[in-house]
């Protein structure tokens, strides 16, 4: 009988790489919410894969631009730089995700902080679906290769699941021995109320596109299981006038579609039905408030 494995996994990289999506495919359910804009995930979300005796505590975090202080000064960016950061310290292993459409300065500064911590690494080139030319990967591979000492390089497309199972097999082979930490049928360390809030924000931002910056937080002010139906109330925080108008749309018809959008994926998390109700309320330079950002989670 092998001695059983646990260690964490974090799954780093520049913004809007395929983190999120990389996560939600090798754990096999939806837990970390996507989007096309850039820096959706604000907080380290944790996924537990537990397999016979091994169990991988996947980190799924924010994209990291580079080492530098923020220019903005925005205290929310710093928050999610130093979420990415702290994982790459504290993980068994990093999974540098990689585009495959070419290396950038953005990537560079993500593999400076693996070097920086000496963290063991395996490299996931994603997106391999979108290359107009497939001659273009391997002197990718080489020159990352030449990078650093990956224990591997793995050309893959996590949105259709290509090269997923080497990649978790790899993951596996380097875990530590070591007690499992978790009970093998958790999926996450975060509370429902924390998905129900996360699922709000992705249709929230995938309604808005670029209409809106990254001004919006979520919080779950209610959640009442009742014998029929679970009652969620939930707040929509932004930071300007105009910007509520923007959420409630026309007639209250945007706020409608997000609530109808997000009940679908909250009633799977919940495992029944939801009434959910929100509201759209202002709070001037929240992202800018160390007060604030505790309140509304971001501690």
């Amino acid at each position: 009988m092998t001695n059983p494995r646990c260690g964490y996994a974090g799954i780093v990289g520049r913004p809007n790489v395929g983190k999120s999506t990389l996560l939600n495919h090798l754990m096999g359910t939806k837990l970390s919410i996507t989007s096309r804009k850039p820096q959706t995930t604000r907080i380290n979300l944790l996924g537990i894969s537990t397999r016979g005796q091994t169990q991988i505590i996947f980190v799924d975090t924010p994209g990291l631009r580079d080492l530098r202080p923020d220019p903005s000064g925005r205290k929310i960016n710093r928050y999610m730089s130093n979420q990415a950061m702290a994982a790459v310290a504290d993980v068994d292993l990093a999974v540098l995700l990689v585009d495959a459409r070419g290396w950038t300065e953005a990537d560079e500064a993500v593999l400076a902080l693996i070097k920086r911590e000496g963290v063991a690494a395996i490299c996931g080139i994603n997106k391999i679906d979108r290359l107009a030319r497939k001659d273009v990967l391997l002197p990718l591979m080489k020159e990352i290769h030449d990078k650093y000492a990956f224990e591997a390089i793995i050309p893959m497309s996590a949105l259709h699941r290509r090269g997923l199972d080497d990649l978790s097999a790899e993951i596996a082979g380097l875990m530590p021995d070591g007690p499992h930490l978790f009970d093998s049928d958790a999926l996450t360390d975060r509370p429902l109320v924390f998905l129900v809030a996360e699922a709000i924000r992705e249709k929230l931002m995938r309604q808005l596109g670029d209409e809106l910056p990254h001004r919006t937080t979520v919080v779950v002010e209610r959640y009442d299981v009742g014998a029929v139906i679970t009652e969620i109330d939930a707040v929509i925080y932004v930071e300007r006038q105009s910007q509520k108008a923007i959420v409630i749309g026309r007639g209250g018809k945007r706020l409608k579609a997000i609530g109808q959008e997000a009940r679908g994926n909250i009633e799977d998390l919940a495992g029944g039905k939801v009434m959910l109700n929100l509201w759209v309320k202002v709070q001037p330079g929240w992202s800018n408030n160390d007060e604030l950002l505790a309140r509304f989670g971001y501690r």
